[in-house]
């Protein structure tokens, strides 16, 4: 629109231009050209149309002849005589020349008399002219044209010629035009999705928030951003959502005309080909059809090159064998009009084509074939087909590919599906939902549990096998939050099981009764589960379950991790054994993510897990990724990398929140207290474990971590050393009752706090040392210096000396830990005569002091100074604030504020800069205004721009 303004504008002031408009059937040319003429028209211009059309006999010029008619109704047309000597012409043209009279010196009069016209009409205020469908327009009138393109350059009048791509003699004269600059092309293209959104929108005449996501996605996917298709679907659909049935709403009777009419084009060969693609879906393979209607390869060439002119299909990319229909309305359409007896024949043809060139069904071919059988009508063999390939799916990786195709074939089960069949559909559904949180491609709760009901008919799903289904709902229920409903499943299961169950659906049960077991309040938990997922282990091995002995594996692996560490590492190895010889890419992805939490933990650099994580997200495991990402999280808070972690905590916990993942969510919840703890926020942790609360059942042991990771740390930051006792009293008293898979200071900092105060001695230290989580580098940290202080209590200094400096070494990683635990045991050392306890202070006093922490700063200075040290002055930093700005009062953080107030930052992103809350910057900023007097911040920002430079 802007290239026409231009071009409009310059009609208006004497000067010609041409453009042609270009694209695909139903892109909005015409739309496009009518909007032209009516900007035109607005501004005064005269406008006049006329169109070609291959419809009827054919018509010399009738485009123009078309234009000119429309002049004489509106009274614009000049009389014969201001023409001159092309009056004549005009007159004959007027009263319908004969298609032999058109030689080439009548299409020289014509185009000349055509230019005079124009420039009669258009004078003083400029002329539109617009030929529509130019692609069907006779040779007379291309003439014609190609003569106005090179001569219109000093008339009053702008020449939009639309056309469309499709090879002719319009798009060969479009190409010359182009190439010679006698014309710009305005090539339209299809719309994006957020322009679908739009369009939409705009034709329900509704806010765009308000148009149905579902619409937007059938349009988005079944129109490929073509405007008309778009729109129809729209009045077609009159704003209702796209339902997800077996088969998709009808194409709008429009579109399947179009379709229809462009297809017949093709001839019968055309129509044949184009029918049986349609079986394929949206895109198709050419081979298959080849062997399919067996018809020569020339011949068939042909027909493809044209329907891809025609807009009807593309090849997918060059040298494929493979062709896509131009946008899936098409295929549908195509699909619609196949009569019962013609589909049936197609499909026979089909199918034993695809069978003879591919007869294992490889890859995948196995899709392409339950789709056959579906539109044949064979529904236990599409069924049985879809399962085989999202098998194949879950095999390569791709978790969400094999959602959809299990999707596919649970809407094809039927009331009478055999129940076996029914069982497997639903069993391998439940389990991709829960590996890839496709929480929304679970069947309706009414639905399922209605299935697994059973009346008592014949097409019940056998008892067992049912339980074996709820056990995977209560798994489900366990991953998004909900233990209530977990365990409700389970009890069901377990009636349902009987009191001989059959070893494949008891290992599954029992499997699911472990996850239940670790979201119970129950001191014996760990001791309970282990028992389950022992006896599934045993169970798996027993009927050669290789999946589930996985499972097995990786449950006591974690079960392990905290008091074992050797062992729950030789039971993620085993998984992962038995994984990769079986080819089992979940369970294999699953073992490489705790084996390299592991190695991590000892080497204190997470590189694998970040690997591992990032593979889990591309396979489509989104809750390993999740979890994974907490450990990610935990392990930057550790390394004091706040941002980072900060960073990651919001993307991941949108995420989970987003899909329903109520565990992951409460880790991460978790996580952000955990960051705000070791930076010393206590109001930011406060409200991050608010948060956290209705989220608590959620995740085993959250209770407990909240108290010893958040809680008590940041307390000891505050030097409230009782009250950090208390709290880790607190996790330990929680990690009793629901014991927590995870650390929480139990193996480290709690046996630290404890020989310094008395509490704890040698055998203590003695026991801690023996649990593997001890080996790991954050722990070694706390558990090294408490073996130092005990052995200078001993009376053996230099070897404390020694185990402290390798305590401190293992700390390098964890600025905030070690500058703590520098801080808790320079008196114990100083007292003792090991180590190096003045230098240990400065080191922890300057740390802190840099880091806003003024409580355990101030701590260390006064422990310094209790040694006779020196201490160096810590100003309070009002010298800083500008005089003008310390009268009025500002304190030091006010200040602060203010200088970044006056760079006109906004208070969010003062916030992330300072690490303070947003209500405590909005505090500071109305305190500035306050005590300088300021209306605004705006007034402020500019009066004190020099003062806080």
């Amino acid at each position: 629109m802007g290239q026409i303004m231009i071009a409009l504008a310059a009609a208006r002031s004497g000067r010609g231009a041409a453009l042609f408009v270009t694209g695909e059937p139903g892109v909005g040319k015409t739309r496009l050209a009518a909007e032209a003429l009516a900007m035109a028209a607005e501004t005064g211009m005269v406008t006049v149309r006329g169109r070609a059309s291959a419809v009827g006999p054919p018509v010399p010029y009738r485009p123009l002849v078309e234009a000119l008619l429309l002049l004489s109704r509106a009274g614009l047309l000049p009389e014969p005589d201001e023409l001159g000597r092309y009056g004549p012409v005009l007159a004959r043209l007027l009263g319908g020349a004969r298609a032999a009279d058109a030689d080439a010196a009548s299409h020289l009069m014509v185009a000349e008399t055509m230019l005079r016209l124009l420039d009669v009409v258009g004078e003083h205020r400029g002329c539109l002219l617009v030929l529509d469908d130019l692609h069907d327009a006779d040779p007379g009138t291309l003439a014609v044209v190609e003569y106005l393109l090179d001569n219109l350059a000093q008339q009053p009048a702008v020449l939009l010629l639309v056309t469309g791509r499709a090879p002719c003699e319009a798009a060969e004269l479009t190409t010359r035009a182009r190439l010679r600059g006698a014309a710009a092309v305005l090539e339209l293209g299809p719309l994006s999705r957020p322009d679908v959104h739009l369009l939409i929108a705009a034709e329900l005449r509704v806010p765009p928030a308000e148009v149905c996501p579902d619409l937007v996605h059938r349009a988005v996917d079944g129109c490929a951003g073509i405007p008309f298709v778009v729109k129809e679907l729209v009045h077609d659909l009159g704003g209702r959502p796209a339902h997800h049935g077996s088969r998709p709403p009808s194409v709008p009777p429009t579109v399947a005309d179009d379709v229809r009419r462009r297809t017949e084009r093709l001839g019968p060969l055309g129509v044949e080909l184009l029918g049986m693609a349609a079986l394929f879906g949206p895109r198709f393979p050419l081979p298959v059809l080849e062997r399919a209607i067996g018809r020569d390869h020339a011949e068939l060439s042909a027909v493809l090159r044209a329907a891809v002119a025609s807009y009807l299909i593309t090849p997918e990319g060059p040298g494929t064998q493979w062709y896509a229909f131009r946008h899936r309305l098409a295929a549908e359409a195509l699909l619609d009009d196949l009569g019962p007896g013609e589909r049936a024949g197609y499909l026979r043809r089909a199918a034993r084509a695809l069978t003879d060139l591919h007869p294992a069904l490889p890859g995948a071919w196995c899709e392409h074939a339950a789709l056959l059988h579906e539109h044949a009508g064979d529904t236990p063999e599409a069924i049985r087909l879809y399962c085989e390939a999202a098998g194949r799916a879950t095999g390569e990786g791709t978790a969400d590919r094999a959602v959809e195709l299990l999707t596919r074939a649970h809407l094809l089960v039927e009331p009478g599906t055999a129940p076996e069949l029914h069982a497997t559909v639903l069993e391998r559904l439940l389990d991709a939902v829960a590996r890839s949180a496709r929480f929304d491609r679970l069947p309706a709760p009414a639905a399922l549990l209605d299935t697994l009901g059973g009346d008592g008919g014949e097409h019940d799903i056998p008892a067992q096998r049912r339980a074996a289904l709820h056990a995977r709902l209560s798994d489900i229920a366990t991953l998004t939050g909900r233990p209530a409903e977990a365990l409700w499943h389970l009890d069901i299961a377990r009636s349902l099981l009987g009191s001989h169950p059959a070893d494949q659906y008891a290992t599954l049960v029992d499997l699911c009764a472990v996850q239940v077991e670790l979201s119970r309040l129950a001191p014996d938990r760990l001791r309970t589960a282990t028992r389950y997922a022992h006896r599934a282990l045993e169970a798996a091995q027993r009927v050669d379950l290789p999946d589930a002995a996985c499972r097995a594996l990786l449950l006591l692996g974690r079960l392990a991790a905290e008091e074992d560490e050797p062992t729950a590492a030789a039971h993620f190895r085993r998984a992962r054994a038995i994984a990769l010889a079986r080819r089992l890419p979940v369970p294999r992805m699953a073992a490489d993510v705790h084996l390299a939490m592991v190695a991590a933990s000892h080497d204190g650099h997470p590189t694998r897990i970040e690997q591992a994580r990032q593979e889990a997200l591309r396979m489509g495991l989104l809750p390993l990724a999740h979890e994974t990402g907490f450990v990610l999280a935990l392990d930057r808070i550790q390394h004091g990398r706040f941002d980072e972690a900060r960073d990651r905590i919001r993307e991941a916990a949108a995420d989970a929140s987003r899909l329903g993942l109520g565990r992951p969510l409460a880790m991460l919840r978790l996580a952000d207290a955990v960051r705000y703890a070791h930076q010393g926020r206590r109001a930011e942790m406060r409200g991050a474990l608010e948060r956290l609360a209705p989220l608590l059942d959620a995740a085993p042991g959250v209770r407990a971590m909240s108290y010893g990771l958040a809680r008590a740390i940041c307390s000891l930051l505050e030097e409230r050393h009782e009250a950090a006792g208390q709290e880790f009293a607190q996790a330990l008293a929680y990690d009793a009752e629901n014991p927590a898979i995870g650390g929480f200071g139990k193996h480290g900092i709690i046996l630290l706090l404890g020989v310094l105060d008395g509490r704890m001695g040698r055998r203590h230290h003695t026991e801690v040392a023996r649990a593997s989580a001890s080996g790991t580098r954050w722990n070694h940290q706390f558990t090294g210096l408490a073996d130092a202080v005990l052995l200078g209590r001993e009376g053996r200094p230099d070897e404390a000396t020694a185990a402290a400096g390798k305590a401190l070494e293992a700390a390098g990683l964890f600025p905030v830990a070690r500058r703590l635990s520098l801080r808790l045991i320079a008196q114990s050392a100083y007292e003792d005569g090991w180590g190096t306890p003045v230098e240990w202070l400065r080191e922890a006093e300057e740390y802190f002091h840099d880091a806003g922490l003024q409580a355990v700063a101030g701590a260390s200075r006064a422990l310094l100074r209790g040694m006779g040290a020196s201490v160096r002055q810590r100003r309070t930093g009002t010298e800083r604030v500008p005089p003008d700005l310390r009268r009025c009062g500002i304190t030091v953080r006010e200040f602060e504020v203010a200088r970044l107030v006056a760079e006109r930052i906004s208070n969010k992103d003062i916030a992330g800069r300072l690490h303070i809350s947003l209500r405590t910057v909005e505090k500071h900023v109305a305190n500035l205004l306050q005590k300088t007097g300021h209306p605004n911040r705006t007034a402020f920002a500019t009066a004190a721009r020099d003062l806080v430079a």
